[in-house]
C-alpha cells in the first residue's frame, strides 16, 4: 500500500525559486537602469551643432564636435552619464560637505577640509580665471547639468538607490565650475605635501633627540638615480648644504603609493622612434579614479584645435595624461616640499591675536557651518587664519596637550591654498604641438607638482618639473619653525625657468619613480622626502625587451555610437 506524497515541499520550492528569480531580475534591472544610453539620438539644449559620441568595444567614449563649446559640453554630459555618483562624492569631499549625506561618520573629514578652506581657495581661483578657461569650465558644467535635467532621479545610478534606502533625501545640485576647482585641491592634497613628515620628525627629536633622525629617516642613498643628472636651468649650479639632504623618507615602509614613467629616445628603440610609458599609481577606487576618453575637433583647425586621447578625471574637462597628434606626455608625483608648519605665539590677553615681529596681529576668523544628516542643528566651527595659513590644531588627531613636543599652535602654509591656474595648464597642454608649447602649458601648472616626461613625432624626448615651490629665507622645511620671528618666511617661489628640465639628454632616456629629481648641487631646494630610488634603479638597469603597445581607436567596428543633437 502506497501513501500519497505531499506536494507541499515542491510548491514551497517553486515559490522560493520564483521569488529568487524575481529578486534577481529586480536587482539586475535596478543596477542597470542608470546605465548610459550608448546608441541612438539624444537632445541636449545648448549645443551649437550636432555632436557624435562613439564608444569603442571597451566602452571608452570618443567625442567628435565642430567647436570647443560643444566638445566640452559633451564631455561633461558623458562624464555624468557614466560617473555622476563619483562626481557627486568628489565635489562633496572638496567642499567639506560629506556629512550632509553620510552623517556624523564624515564630520571629522569635513571639519578638516573646512578649516583648510579648499572651497575658499577655489572660489578665489574662480574669480581669477582667464576667459578661455572659464568658458571651458562653464561649457563642461552645462553638459553635466543637461544630464541632470534629462535624467529621472531614480535613474541616476545604483549608488543613489542605495543612498535612498538609508533614508537620505537627496536631490543633486547643479554642477558649477567651482566643483571642478575644488576637486583639483583634493588631488593637490593627495599628492603634494609633507606635513606629516614634519610632525614625525618633531616627535622623533622630542622623544629620542636629533641624532635619531638620520637613523629612522635616513637620507637619499648615495649612488641612487636622480631624474635629471644634467638639468637645464639657465642658472649656475652651486653646492647646496648637504644637511638639507640628511633627513629624507627612505625606509620604504608604509602605505605610500609609487608611480613610474619613462621615455626612451629613438636611438635606443627598434623603430627609431621614441617610446613613452606611464604608470600613475593613485589610490584604488571603484570606479577607477581615471576615465579614458578621446576629444576630437571635427575638423581640427584654428577655431577648434583639439585632438587628444588619454586619461581624464570625471568632474574636470580635458585630458590629464595622454597624447595628441603631435606629442605625448606622462606624469608621476614629484613630491617637493610645498608645506611648512609655523608655530604661532598667541596673545595671552586675546586668543584671536598672534605675534609677528614684535606686534600682535589679528587672525582672520571664518565661520563655517557643517550640516550633518540626522542632526537638527549644524556644527559650527571658526577657521583661525594667520599670515602663515590656517591653524590646524583643532582638526589634527589627538588633543594639543598630548603632543609630546608641545609646540602650539601650528599654522599650515601650503602652496595650494593660494589661487592657481591648473585648469589653464590642462587646456594648453592638450593642444600643445611641440616642446616649447608643452613647456608654456606647464608654466601654468602650479599644484600638485609632477614629473612630466615628453615625446613627440619629430623624435624628441624631454622632462619638465612644473609647480609652485617655495623659497625659504632660512631652514629647509623639515620641522615646524617659529612663526613670530619672521626668520623662516617664504620669500617667493622658484621661477619656472629655473626648475629642472631635460631635452634630448645624452643618456637617451629619462626615468622617474618618485625618486630625487636632482643632485645636491642644484641651485634650489626642492625637498628631501624622496622615495628610496630602488624602483628607478630597477627601471634604469632592466634590460628586458619592451613589446609594442596596441592602442584602441575611434574606428573600432565593435563599438557603439550616440548622436547628441541640439
Amino acid at each position: 500500500m502506497y501513501r500519497k506524497r505531499s506536494r507541499a515541499p515542491l510548491i514551497i520550492f517553486i515559490i522560493l525559486l520564483v521569488v529568487l528569480l524575481a529578486l534577481g531580475a529586480l536587482g539586475y534591472w535596478t543596477a542597470r537602469r542608470g546605465f548610459p544610453q550608448a546608441e541612438g539620438t539624444l537632445r541636449l539644449p545648448g549645443l551649437q551643432a550636432a555632436v557624435h559620441v562613439f564608444r569603442d568595444s571597451m566602452g571608452i567614449p570618443h567625442i567628435f564636435a565642430t567647436n570647443p563649446h560643444d566638445l566640452f559640453m559633451a564631455q561633461g554630459f558623458v562624464h555624468a552619464q557614466d560617473r555622476f555618483w563619483q562626481m557627486e562624492f568628489w565635489r562633496r569631499i572638496g567642499s567639506g560637505r560629506l556629512a550632509e549625506v553620510l552623517g556624523p561618520s564624515a564630520l571629522e573629514s569635513d571639519r578638516f577640509i573646512r578649516t583648510l578652506g579648499w572651497h575658499r581657495t577655489a572660489a578665489a581661483e574662480l574669480e581669477l580665471l582667464d576667459p578661455e578657461t572659464r568658458s571651458v569650465l562653464e561649457a563642461y558644467a552645462e553638459g553635466v547639468n543637461a544630464y541632470l535635467a534629462s535624467t529621472d532621479l531614480s535613474e541616476l545610478g545604483l549608488e543613489f538607490t542605495l543612498l535612498d534606502l538609508t533614508g537620505v533625501e537627496f536631490i543633486p545640485e547643479p554642477w558649477s565650475p567651482i566643483h571642478t576647482l575644488t576637486w583639483a585641491k583634493v588631488m593637490a592634497w593627495d599628492l603634494g605635501g609633507n606635513m606629516s613628515d614634519e610632525l614625525t620628525r618633531a616627535e622623533i627629536v622630542a622623544t629620542l633627540g636629533v641624532g635619531a633622525l638620520p637613523v629612522l629617516m635616513p637620507p637619499y642613498g648615495a649612488g641612487q638615480p636622480v631624474i635629471v643628472p644634467h638639468p637645464l636651468t639657465g642658472v649656475t649650479l652651486r653646492a647646496f648644504p648637504e644637511a638639507a639632504f640628511t633627513a629624507g623618507r627612505q625606509l620604504g615602509i608604509g602605505d605610500d603609493l609609487g608611480s613610474n614613467n619613462w621615455v626612451v629616445a629613438g636611438s635606443r628603440t627598434e623603430s627609431g622612434s621614441p617610446i613613452l610609458a606611464n604608470d600613475p599609481h593613485l589610490g584604488i577606487q571603484m570606479p577607477s579614479i581615471w576615465y579614458e576618453i578621446g576629444l576630437h575637433c571635427d575638423p581640427v583647425g584654428p577655431e577648434c584645435p583639439i585632438e587628444v586621447v588619454g586619461a581624464s578625471f570625471a568632474g574636470a574637462p580635458g585630458v590629464i595624461i595622454g597624447h595628441n597628434a603631435r606629442i605625448a606626455w606622462g606624469v608621476t608625483n614629484l613630491g617637493p616640499d610645498v608645506q611648512d608648519l609655523f608655530i604661532e605665539h598667541i596673545n595671552p590677553d586675546n586668543p584671536n591675536q598672534y605675534e609677528y615681529q614684535g606686534q600682535w596681529l589679528d587672525m582672520q576668523l571664518v565661520r563655517e557651518e557643517i550640516l550633518v544628516d540626522g542632526e537638527e542643528e549644524p556644527v559650527v566651527l571658526f577657521a583661525r587664519i594667520t599670515r602663515h595659513g590656517p591653524i590646524i590644531n583643532d582638526v589634527l588627531e589627538g588633543a594639543e596637550e598630548d603632543w609630546s613636543y608641545g609646540w602650539q599652535p601650528l599654522a599650515l602654509s601650503w602652496t595650494a591654498l593660494q589661487p592657481g591656474t591648473l585648469m589653464r595648464s590642462v587646456m594648453l597642454l592638450d593642444r600643445a604641438s611641440n616642446w616649447d608649447e608643452f613647456r608654456d602649458a606647464l608654466s601654468y601648472w602650479d599644484v600638485p607638482s609632477q614629473n612630466f616626461v615628453y615625446a613627440d613625432v619629430d623624435g624628441n624626448i624631454g622632462y619638465q618639473s612644473p609647480g609652485r615651490i617655495p623659497i625659504r629665507a632660512n631652514g629647509d622645511g623639515s620641522m615646524p619653525v617659529p612663526g613670530w620671528t619672521g626668520e623662516y618666511e617664504w620669500t617667493g617661489t622658484i621661477p619656472f625657468s629655473e626648475l629642472p628640465r631635460a631635452f634630448n639628454p645624452p643618456e637617451g632616456y629619462i626615468v622617474t619613480a618618485n625618486n630625487a629629481v636632482v643632485a645636491s648641487d642644484f641651485p634650489h631646494f626642492l625637498g628631501m622626502d624622496w622615495d628610496p630610488g630602488y624602483r628607478a634603479l630597477r627601471i634604469v638597469s632592466d634590460r628586458g625587451r619592451s613589446r609594442p603597445l596596441r592602442g584602441r581607436h575611434a574606428g573600432d567596428p565593435d563599438g557603439q555610437h550616440t548622436r547628441l543633437g541640439k
